[in-house]
């Protein structure tokens, strides 16, 4: 379809769509495909470089490209910022600029953008090769902001992918460990009151977040972990092993698990887990600029990260973190449809 594709027949598809059952693509998309991510990754965030006549045609040349990315030692995919949906389409109903939450300092040069192009891969040079493949592809558009991360210690424990920040500790046991999982609290499903085009995409947030990793490594461990709310090796304070939920009841007044800590602001009752898979990185570029790629994706933003981001205002760890950039961005489903809804 093109943009002669009148309002009412879409509005009538995305009708049917919301009250249909809905079901799992039989392949994941490359972003959630596995429970573990890939261990590098480059993410490129653009903007249109030619007249906005021909967005349609941009789009769909880096849909073509990306597709090409998706072989055996790299898996890309695109999210699509709120600039870049005409206001004529049938948006994604919370995808929108990401503002700044108490305590975010963004800088517009590491924030939003029309497209974001993300490329993971199995070593830092097939993503960088990928990534100067893309772009070379790509001259309808402009980089606003790239960046290069890692996941030290990627692994798969009890179905879970896991590794290691910059603050020593590991990350992803609030992870489903199972496709199906992931595939429930990342991806729009019908009946969510979104259009036909985005059912079976994912809202993607991506937070650059500066780690005060000297001013951290200054605290006793025993500090860290009351901050965090873990040990190091993943087990709770409790002595619940990192695989099972503790109850969090049974401390009222934080004596254990101080109220304040990470993971007990970011989920309160940890046998309802926020709904959201994370993928974060970490990246690395020079003394005194390092931290976390903070990433995730939901099917349901204000369900998902923005619950979890209103609870931690006021956690401990705020004093040692600062965003600085990132964005919301929507990926959508497999295959080209949605280019029709959209151009």
């Amino acid at each position: 379809m093109t943009a002669a594709i009148g309002a009412g027949g879409l509005a009538t598809a995305s009708a049917a769509a919301r009250h249909s059952t809905p079901s799992e693509p039989k392949q994941a998309p490359p972003h959630l495909r596995g429970t573990a991510p890939l261990p590098f990754t480059q993410l490129i965030s653009l903007d249109l470089a030619v007249d906005d006549k021909q967005r349609g045609s941009s789009l769909r040349a880096a849909h073509r490209v990306v597709g090409a990315l998706n072989r055996g030692k790299t898996a890309a995919w695109l999210g699509l910022g709120s600039s870049v949906v005409p206001a004529s389409a049938d948006r994604p109903r919370s995808l929108k600029q990401m503002a700044a939450f108490p305590g975010d300092v963004l800088d517009p040069a590491q924030s939003h953008g029309a497209l974001l192009l993300q490329i993971t891969g199995v070593s830092p040079d097939a993503v960088r090769a990928a990534a100067e493949q893309a772009l070379d592809g790509l001259p309808q558009w402009q980089t606003r902001w790239r960046l290069d991360g890692i996941r030290p210690g990627n692994r798969t424990e009890n179905g879970r992918g896991l590794a290691r920040n910059p603050f020593h500790f590991t990350e992803g046991y609030g992870n489903p460990a199972t496709a199906a999982g992931v595939f429930e609290r990342a991806v729009v499903a019908a009946g969510q009151d979104e259009p036909a085009w985005a059912i079976g995409g994912s809202y993607q947030v991506v937070r650059i977040i500066r780690l005060a990793t000297d001013f951290w490594d200054r605290d006793t461990v025993r500090e860290q972990e009351r901050i965090i709310g873990r040990r190091r090796d993943g087990r709770w304070l409790d002595g619940t092993p990192s695989a099972e939920q503790p109850a969090f009841t049974a401390d009222p007044h934080g004596t254990i698990t101080p109220l304040d800590a990470h993971v007990r602001r970011a989920a309160p009752d940890r046998r309802r887990p926020p709904p959201l898979v994370r993928r974060g990185y970490n990246y690395h570029r020079g003394p005194g600029d390092q931290g976390l790629i903070f990433s995730c994706f939901q099917r349901d933003l204000k369900k998902g990260f923005e619950a979890v981001q209103h609870r931690l205002q006021g956690e401990a760890m705020a004093k040692y973190a600062l965003t600085v950039g990132g964005g919301y961005f929507f990926v959508p489903p497999s295959g080209d449809s949605w280019l029709d809804a959209l151009t």
